[in-house]
């Protein structure tokens, strides 16, 4: 297997798990090529080159918005399969993978037209628009949560995780990283952070719940670039230190639980790490996905589940629940067994050991 296309786009959720199998499969063979097909128009654009590997692009819409913008994207998704089949039989790979992302929907149709095996991930809770779309010509659906396999009846179907698990699990931290931040080593701290960009509304909570120390914790507050004004009540505080970005992977060891979003990357991340978190969903995501993310950690006693919706209207809820969750050393351990548990850090190994088997152990 000397040759793998990656097709995902759009959001850091379908491109973060598809660059971390990329990463491993790399690490087992350096001679791998790899090619990611993606959209000029969106980050993947920009963040795929910035990791090293080939990227190509495809004009491709997502059937939202009104009629007339459904029809066109419909049309550039037809359009997208001849130009697909073009960029494969010139790379040929072996196999292809699909994260999801509508640019990923042409790419798998144009492989199964040229009988290259397709394999294809699902990360959420909740299948996307894309791969219930596109699931008809996978030789293999990888998934990370019983509720998604429901949901491809008949196919191949394989809950193997999240690839992003894997290198969260093998992450060993970054003791000059975490001393920079000047933290007190003798106090648990809450890793608080929105996504990348961080969210305003969040922010806007944040300052109120954590106005006063709460006992027995301190925390690391990430605004997110762009919301850097968010730190400065927080200047003088022992208690809290707050930056507009930090590499999780440099601090995970370090740090006792989370407040965050419900994204698929950080739902992985969590439970390879075993870090009990508090997930407030983001509303705006298509299909609800983060809340049903979020629920499934909820039941499994991993996470505490708090809505956007209800922090606007009383943000005390969330310091309450931050009190008699990280407050307890008990109810916080048991948190992160229970976490750890639905961990699966060997995903992208697995996964490409299946990939192997699907291109028929080609090398």
């Amino acid at each position: 297997m000397k040759r793998i296309c990656i097709a995902a786009g759009g959001t850091g959720g379908h491109i973060y798990p598809a660059l971390a199998l990329a990463q491993s499969a790399m690490e087992k063979d350096p001679d791998t090529r790899i090619l990611f097909i993606g959209n000029a128009d969106r980050m993947e654009a920009r963040i795929v080159p910035e990791a090293g590997f080939e990227f190509t692009a495809l004009d491709t819409h997502g059937l939202e918005g009104s009629l007339k913008d459904k029809i066109r994207a419909g049309i550039s998704l037809l359009k997208a399969i001849p130009e697909a089949e073009k960029i494969l039989k010139a790379f040929q790979p072996d196999i292809v993978v699909g994260f999801g992302g509508y640019v990923s929907a042409p790419v798998l149709r144009a492989a199964h037209i040229l009988h290259i095996p397709v394999m294809m991930h699902e990360q959420n809770s909740i299948a996307g628009k894309a791969n219930r779309v596109t699931a008809r010509y996978a030789d293999e659906i990888v998934v990370c949560y019983d509720k998604a396999a429901g949901q491809f009846p008949g196919g191949n179907v394989k809950q193997l995780g999240n690839p992003r698990g894997s290198v969260a699990a093998r992450a060993q931290g970054d003791p000059e990283a975490w001393q920079a931040l000047g933290l007190d080593p003798d106090r648990e701290t809450i890793l608080v952070m929105m996504g990348s960009l961080g969210s305003t509304t969040m922010n806007d909570v944040m300052q109120q719940v954590l106005a006063r120390p709460i006992d027995g914790l301190q925390f690391l507050f990430v605004t997110g670039r762009g919301n850097e004004e968010a730190a400065k009540c927080f200047e003088n505080r022992l208690d809290v230190k707050a930056v507009s970005y930090v590499d999780t992977l440099k601090i995970y060891p370090y740090i006792a639980g989370m407040i965050c979003r419900a994204g698929a990357t950080t739902i992985a991340e969590l439970t390879a790490r075993g870090i009990p978190a508090i997930l407030v969903p983001s509303p705006y995501v298509a299909g609800n996905h983060q809340y049903y993310n979020a629920a499934v950690l909820k039941d499994a006693g991993a996470a505490q589940l708090v809505e956007e919706a209800a922090l606007l209207k009383n943000p005390a809820i969330l310091r309450e629940t931050i009190r008699g969750f990280f407050g307890s050393d008990m109810i916080r351990q048991t948190a992160a067994a229970n976490a750890r548990k639905l961990g699966r850090p060997q995903a992208a190994d697995q996964m490409l050991q299946d990939m192997e088997v699907l291109c028929g152990g080609r090398s």
